[in-house]
């Protein structure tokens, strides 16, 4: 499982919330989001709860707990 950052992105701008947005409504610095967001969405579970309820995010597996691409391609095979 991981975490699908395109998806992330979209989720925002579908909201149309800013990453500094975020960062305030989650009361953490727009660089500790960066790196949550490049670290592979290392957010807490509080932090997810947060974030579905802002940006009202209908499936929240699809972005949090995505499988990964190599598992995806070995199941088509």
């Amino acid at each position: 499982m991981r975490f699908d950052k395109v998806e992330f992105e979209v989720a925002l701008v579908r909201a149309g919330v800013s990453r500094k947005q975020l960062a305030e409504y989650l009361g953490i610095d727009v660089s500790t989001l960066y790196r949550k967001i490049e670290n592979d969405g290392a957010f807490t579970r509080e932090e997810i709860v947060k974030i579905v309820e802002l940006l009202k995010i209908d499936n929240p597996m699809k972005i949090f707990f995505a499988p990964r691409l190599a598992e995806k391609q070995v199941q088509e095979v």
